[in-house]
């Protein structure tokens, strides 16, 4: 199988590909490539719809460039925290990104959340998000504005009064709560089309199966997301009869 960058050629038989409707996993084959490598390359460079061969070459070239005037000249002097291998940690960030990109989630806002859930700290800076994704700082403001309101990260001060960003265990369950929220607006919303279009009519009825389908799901995912937090980030307690220096009968 093949290494490296894709060249030009393969670029124009992915975007030719596209073009036959063919998917990801079959343009993979014939360049005898994986298929993360076909999808990685077609959403950061536009998606399906607007991929074309010589605008993903260039931007390619333009991010090679970045990376190495922001780089060390030497790589091998780059700090890795715990030994990792810093091209592993990015193929693995790309990977991460491209997957959220698909599950919905807007270029950036995917960035900035794979750069926060991928730091040990879990937490960031703006001014160390816009050096780490090599951004404007108003391209971080933005996307942490949209994850904030979807409940996918947190605000807090530390103790030099800096604005950080956080990801945590109870991040995901605050999220869940917010679509729950969502869905619980739409319903009621759909119910109140049922009462103008009238509960016997056709598109009445279409509206009262949205309100039931989407009330189901909701109270549903709401029920799971609480009882995975409970069972996941809760510890148990420790009954007397367990406290250590205690033996049982």
């Amino acid at each position: 199988m093949p290494g490296g960058r894709l060249t030009q050629q393969e670029r124009q038989q992915i975007a030719l590909g596209l073009a036959d409707g063919l998917a990801y996993a079959e343009i993979a084959r014939g360049l005898d490539r994986p298929t993360s490598t076909i999808t990685r390359e077609v959403m950061r460079n536009g998606g399906p719809t607007t991929y074309r061969a010589d605008l993903a070459h260039r931007a390619t070239g333009h991010r090679t460039q970045r990376r190495r005037q922001a780089a060390p000249a030497d790589p091998k002097t780059a700090p890795q925290a715990h030994g990792r291998d810093a091209e592993a940690v990015l193929a693995y960030e790309e990977m991460f990104t491209t997957v959220l990109m698909q599950s919905g989630l807007p270029k950036m806002m995917a960035r900035v959340l794979v750069c926060l859930y991928t730091t040990d700290a879990g937490s960031l800076t703006a001014s160390e998000l816009v050096q780490r994704l090599q951004v404007s700082a108003a391209s971080v403001s933005k996307a942490i504005a949209y994850l904030d309101t979807q409940g996918l990260v947190r605000r807090e001060r530390d103790d030099r009064r800096r604005e950080r960003y956080v990801v945590d265990d109870d991040v995901w369950y605050q999220s869940m709560m917010a679509s729950a929220r969502a869905n619980a607006h739409l319903v009621d919303t759909a119910r109140q089309g049922v009462t103008v279009l009238g509960p016997g009519t056709p598109a009445g009825a279409r509206l009262e199966n949205i309100a039931r389908f989407v009330d189901f799901v909701s109270e549903s995912i709401t029920r799971a997301a609480e009882q995975a937090r409970d069972v996941l980030y809760t510890k148990p307690e420790t009954t007397p009869d367990e406290e250590p220096g205690r033996s049982g009968g």
